[in-house]
C-alpha cells in the first residue's frame, strides 16, 4: 500500500492540519486502521492524533481517495471530533472523562 499526501491545509484555530491523500493498493481496500497507522507513519505523528474521515474507492480501480484530519495532541482529537469518530479509528476516551462518568453513576 502506498499513500501519497495530494494536499495539506493547516487550520490553527483547532490545532490540526487537515490532509487529503491517495493510497494506491493491490488487493482489497485497505481498513481504515491500516491506513490511519500508515499515514501517521507517513506523517511522523502519532496514530491516536490521526483521524480518518473518509476514503473513497470507485469500483474496480486500485486508488483509493480518503480525507483526514491530523491534531498536534491526541487531547485536541478528543476535544473537537464527534464520539463516533473517535470509536471508528479507536481513539481511546479521556481518562479523565471515564473516571467522572462513572462517578456520576
Amino acid at each position: 500500500m502506498d499513500i501519497e499526501v495530494l494536499s495539506q491545509e493547516e487550520n490553527p484555530m483547532l490545532h490540526r492540519t487537515d490532509v487529503t491523500f491517495e493510497i494506491t493498493h493491490d488487493e482489497a481496500t485497505p481498513s481504515r486502521l491500516s491506513v490511519r497507522d500508515s499515514l501517521a507513519a507517513k506523517l511522523n505523528k502519532d496514530a491516536e492524533e490521526v483521524v480518518i474521515r473518509e476514503m473513497n474507492t470507485k469500483f474496480g480501480m486500485r486508488t483509493t481517495v480518503g480525507y483526514a484530519k491530523v491534531y498536534e495532541s491526541p487531547g485536541f482529537a478528543r476535544d473537537v471530533e464527534q464520539e463516533h469518530m473517535l470509536k471508528r479509528n479507536k481513539i481511546s476516551a479521556d481518562d479523565a472523562d471515564s473516571a467522572e462518568e462513572g462517578e456520576e453513576a
